[in-house]
């Protein structure tokens, strides 16, 4: 192993030692996560970028943040994705992003990114626009207000503790237009910054799909994997939590690794990746771009970007129960991990 990643799995490893006891709560794990879900999926629906409806949703997420005690802002981005029409013309259309972010300081230099995108699908031909894709009442509950719910979460719950690292809670948006707020936010991070993040953890999709799945980047070394992956795996068998891991069915994905997030931004600029999905890996073409099975109310095995599927009231008809349980199970997982990762203090 390389020197610097062995200084980074023996950085992470340490963090193990430090593991903290659940504190008790009036608030059950997940309870927050999905409210905070719920109400971003009610009052911004529609969050494409660049539109009215996520500027609002950004700020929306940085006072949750600064009412946490958080120093937290606002930093726009310009990018631009192609749209084709009708007649197969392709025009750029370009966009002004927001995304979010909250800083919880540490006594070191090295952070932990915990990330979840912001914005919902923008149609990106006339086709989707034919066929009811994103637009302006695409609630995105799955995709992604429950990632962004589970990540307000976890900052409220770590927003007092003292940890040896810091943590970066980001809200990107431009995922869906191609990962363009990641891209932006790595462009804009110093070598010291790239050097210094030990993890990107991102939370995407992770109510409508069959199991939830904890995979790391292709280029994630193998002890780091092991600290970060497979622990989440172990804390969720602890818990009885079905939770699971690419099994690599498709060469291209090789087995325990991710796909298709902003993640992957960070996966190949050679930094740590742990991504957080509910999906089907075995299902479909076995990229994880197949939920579930399909059945009379997913009849595509998917929710992707679809107006009258990615929503609360179809959710909760379809999947009883599922957001509020999924929330919590994701929380008795990521909580301890944070807190073990970031080396959190016994007394915190």
């Amino acid at each position: 192993m390389f020197p610097a990643l062995r200084h980074l799995a023996m950085a992470l490893a340490l963090g193990v030692c430090f593991t903290v006891p659940a504190q008790a709560k009036i608030n059950q794990p997940g309870e927050m996560a999905s409210e905070q879900a719920r109400h971003i999926a009610t009052y911004f629906p529609g969050r494409m970028t660049g539109t009215p409806a996520e500027m609002l949703s950004a700020d929306y997420l940085r006072q949750q943040f600064e009412q946490m005690g958080y120093q937290s802002d606002i930093r726009k981005f310009n990018s631009r994705y192609i749209y084709t029409s009708r007649n197969k013309n392709q025009n750029w259309h370009n966009v002004t992003g927001s995304t979010v972010i909250a800083a919880h300081e540490g006594k070191l230099a090295q952070q932990i990114i915990v990330m979840a995108h912001l914005d919902t699908y923008a149609p990106r031909s006339d086709a989707d626009s034919d066929n009811n894709l994103g637009g302006l009442t695409l609630q995105g509950l799955d995709d992604n207000a429950a990632g962004l719910g589970v990540m307000l979460e976890l900052a409220d719950q770590l927003k007092d503790m003292q940890t040896q690292y810091g943590i970066r809670f980001i809200a990107t948006s431009g995922e869906e237009e191609g990962r363009l707020g990641a891209e932006n936010l790595l462009q804009r991070m110093s070598d010291a910054e790239k050097k210094n993040t030990l993890l990107v953890i991102n939370l995407d999709n992770l109510i409508v799909g069959d199991k939830l799945y904890f995979n790391s980047g292709k280029s994630t070394p193998a002890a780091v994997r092991k600290l970060t992956r497979d622990r989440a795996l172990a804390i969720a068998r602890q818990h009885g939590i079905t939770a699971t891991t690419n099994p690599g069915l498709n060469p291209d994905y090789p087995k325990g690794t991710d796909c298709c997030h902003d993640s992957e931004v960070f996966d190949r600029a050679g930094i740590p990746v742990l991504s957080v999905e509910a999906t089907n890996w075995s299902l479909g073409k076995k990229d994880g771009y197949q939920q579930r099975a399909k059945t009379k109310a997913f009849p595509d095995g998917t929710s992707w970007h679809n107006v009258r599927l990615d929503n609360q009231q179809f959710i909760d008809s379809a999947l009883p129960g599922r957001i509020e349980r999924r929330s919590r199970d994701v929380m008795r997982i990521m909580l301890p991990l944070m807190k073990e990762l970031a080396k959190a203090e016994k007394n915190s």
